[in-house]
């Protein structure tokens, strides 16, 4: 977000996967109230997209989004539907059963059945509600966390006292996102959307796919023990000329729009608002025995709590190491 040069947004298809018309979610399916506090209950996914275009042309920049692949994966396997509103029609068909994309008028369904499954059929191989076409739009690149780490962190954002602030009152273990993102980056790197090259690895194959992106997937622990040396990594990988002043945001600027653009998910950013710069770990992450990480959750969560981060963990290692296998090398 220090970069002028890029239009920053942040996890804007969260609006429309909780929130819209065109919810996968079922966290805020019995709370329509909540839905409409905030303000975000009329986003489709095309409302989404077409700010994203807006953004990028209204300024003349380079647009970097930072999301969450579940929110266009259907959640708990489901085979994937086409959102209605990213339907490309034809004149004549389908043009009387949608307004704003879904079935009845603003958003509403008079049914008050959960929007999703959508009644339209994806497309072969895609894992996700997004049109081939549209993905292609896109230069994909990939984060990923130790569960051991991520997930008893976003247990915490789930519970007494901070979900009062991120409005996230239980902990729904399918939002780990792990299962989604391996089957979206397996469908990128299987049908083009990446190359087969991984950034800053030979692995045999440096002249294939020169006219695909690079597979470029980085380990928030590389990140934080070398951020500088990742970060060049990654900004040769996508075409970015990489500047130190992106590791230090100590300025009022900088903070300010930080805050803003973490504004609409409150709680689960505080602790990047109140930090100034990203420098290297003073000591690597110490290694734990699976018993260490489990007396550490029960002391912080107690036995019920511990249970849950335990199951989501194990259920969720299998991904992330597969995942890891492929990432960038500073």
């Amino acid at each position: 977000m220090t970069r002028k040069d890029l239009a920053c947004v942040h996890e804007p298809f969260g609006d429309a996967f909780y929130y819209g018309p065109e919810r996968m979610s079922m966290r805020y399916e019995n709370d329509e109230e909540a839905r409409r506090a905030t303000g975000f209950s009329n986003s489709t996914y095309k409302t989404i997209f077409d700010r994203l275009e807006q953004e990028g042309n209204e300024e003349g920049k380079r647009v970097f989004i930072k999301d969450i692949t579940y929110y266009l994966v259907p959640p708990e396997q489901q085979p994937a539907k086409i959102a209605p509103s990213l339907q490309t029609k034809k004149r004549g068909i389908g043009t009387d059963s949608a307004v704003n994309g879904v079935n009845g008028v603003n958003g509403h369904d008079p049914s008050n059945k959960p929007p999703f499954p959508y009644p339209i059929e994806g497309e072969p191989g895609n894992p996700t509600i997004v049109p081939r076409a549209l993905l292609e739009q896109f230069h994909f690149t990939f984060l990923i966390r130790d569960p051991h780490s991520s997930i008893p962190s976003y247990y915490r954002c789930c519970i007494p006292p901070l979900d009062d602030m991120t409005g996230f009152y239980d902990f729904y273990p399918n939002e780990a996102g792990y299962d989604e993102l391996r089957r979206f980056f397996d469908y990128a790197r299987e049908s083009g959307l990446v190359g087969k090259k991984i950034t800053g690895q030979s692995n045999g194959v440096a002249n294939v796919d020169a006219d695909k992106p690079e597979i470029c997937m980085i380990d928030a622990d590389d990140l934080l023990d070398d951020p500088e040396g990742v970060l060049r990594a990654y900004c040769k990988s996508v075409g970015l000329e990489f500047s130190l002043d992106m590791l230090n945001w100590d300025n009022e600027e900088d903070q300010e729009r930080a805050k803003a653009a973490f504004e609409k998910w409150k709680g689960f950013h505080e602790d990047a608002i109140d930090s100034k710069d990203l420098k290297p770990r003073a000591h690597k992450k110490a290694a734990k025995t699976e018993a260490q990480w489990d007396a550490e959750w029960k002391e912080k969560y107690g036995e019920k709590g511990a249970k849950i981060i335990r199951d989501t963990v194990d259920n969720n290692m299998e991904h992330y190491h597969y995942l890891k296998q492929f990432v960038l090398k500073a």
